[in-house]
Order: structure tokens, then sequence, then C-alpha cells
């Protein structure tokens, strides 16, 4: 199998910049947000799980996820954050799995956004990379992007491992705190020793 760098960080870190780097360097990028929205799109493969667990009431007109609707019961009743995981993270890992199999690139990056908070991806990965900056600039990223209100915002980053444990597992970090051409640098810099790592993973597996 490909060398697998697992690619993680709180919201709003800038996980979708990095890996759209890694990916105009012409890497495979798979990303299990991604994913998620592809299962619980109209006919979806979550989607009749989803109804038996919480019924139509969670679901739009056009028989879509109701996204908003979900993710203010999930942040309110743990139970049910326990049931909708329960339902997509097997689905999610099964898809992840394939693609990865269809991967021609050197190595792969997989975005995984809780990637540190379960252990489904551990056999999978070979290396984490967590992209990362300051709580404060998540939290104004955040709002910006979704017009959620700084509390909603909290909320999330609170179910998350903390910054500081995040960083201790971490075997790279890309600070994300300046411009996209600092990002861009770390990037390039991460990509060489990563051709170079799924090089010395080649010929040990030869």
């Amino acid at each position: 199998m490909t060398f697998i760098v697992g690619l993680t960080g709180g919201i709003g870190c800038g996980k979708s910049s990095a890996s759209q780097l890694f990916s105009e360097l012409g890497i495979d990028v798979i990303d299990t947000d991604v994913i998620a929205r592809q299962l619980t799109q109209p006919d979806g493969q979550a989607i009749s799980l989803i109804r038996d667990a919480f019924g139509n009431a969670f679901l739009t007109a056009d028989g879509a996820l109701d996204r908003e609707k979900m993710r203010n019961l999930v942040f309110s009743d743990s139970r049910a954050r326990h049931q909708l995981e329960k339902i997509l993270h097997p689905l999610i890992l099964q898809e992840t799995i394939a693609q990865i199999k269809q991967s021609h690139s050197p190595y792969t990056v997989l975005v995984v956004p809780l990637l540190l908070e379960t252990n489904d991806y551990n056999p999978i990965v070979q290396r984490i990379l967590v992209i990362d900056c300051e709580e404060q600039i998540q939290i104004s990223r955040t709002m910006a992007r979704s017009q959620l209100s700084e509390q909603q915002v909290k909320a999330i980053m609170a179910q998350q491992i903390s910054r500081k444990d995040r960083l201790q597992k971490a075997d790279d970090v890309i600070m994300n705190d300046r411009g996209i051409d600092f990002l861009k640098a770390q990037v390039i810099q991460l990509h060489h020793q990563y051709l170079m790592l799924s090089k010395d993973e080649e010929k040990a597996a030869n």
C-alpha cells in the first residue's frame, strides 16, 4: 500500500488550503469530509440509515442530510452524536480504503479532521501532519467562513482534542498563521521529505 500521510488540525487551521497545495504538487488527496458529504447527499449510502435512526426530520426536502439541523442536535446530545458516528464512520473508512487502492502518487495525503480523536485510521496512516495556528485565529477564520457565532465555534473546538495534545501527537507540524506563501514553503519542504520517506518504504517492502 502507498505511503499515507494523515493530515489533521483543528477547525479553521487551514487543512483545506494545505491539502490543496499538496494536490497542486501532483499528490493524491483523499478528504474524509468530502466522502461524508457524498454519503449524505440525496440517495447517498448513509441516508437510509440516518432516516431509520433519526427520522425524516433531519433530511432536507430533496432527501439529503440537513447538516445544520443535525449539527445543532449532535452538539447538544452526545448520544445522538455517537449514533451518527456509528453510521458514518465505518462507511467513510470503507470508502477511504477503496480510494487509497486507486491512488497512484508516490504518497497519499489523507485529510481526517478527527484523526487523533479516533483509532480508525491508526493501521493506515504512517505519518501524522498537523496544520496549526493560534486558537483565536481558528475562531475568527471559522466565523468568517461559516457564519457561525463565536460560541458555536468554541463548542466545535471543545469536541476536538486540545491543541497541546494534537501537537504532541504530530510527526510534522505546519504553522498556518501567515500568508499563503509561508504555507506553501512549508508544504514544499515536507513534500520532498515525504517523497524520500515513501522511497525508503518502497525499498523496505521490496
